[in-house]
């Protein structure tokens, strides 16, 4: 697919000398550093399907919850 980009000079240098080190073509070179910037960084963990969320710290003071508390709270629920 043909298209016109506006790039900084800086960035058209870079992937000009890139293109001639590998001895490919701009639009090769360009479309693969674009595709391999948008990947994501880290892969999530799935586990069953699901996409796991990371963990985030608990605040200072605050205790992990245990099974008994989780029972317990299951216990109450309505």
């Amino acid at each position: 697919m043909r298209t016109t980009l506006n790039l900084a000079p800086e960035a058209m240098a870079k992937v000009r000398q890139l293109a001639a080190q590998r001895g490919e073509t701009l639009g090769a070179v360009t479309s693969e550093l674009i595709l391999k910037a948008l990947e994501p960084k880290e892969t999530p963990q799935v586990r069953n399907g699901v996409p796991l969320l990371p963990a985030s710290p608990l605040p200072p003071g605050t205790a992990a919850p245990d099974l008994e508390l989780v029972n317990r709270l299951r216990d109450e629920w309505p």
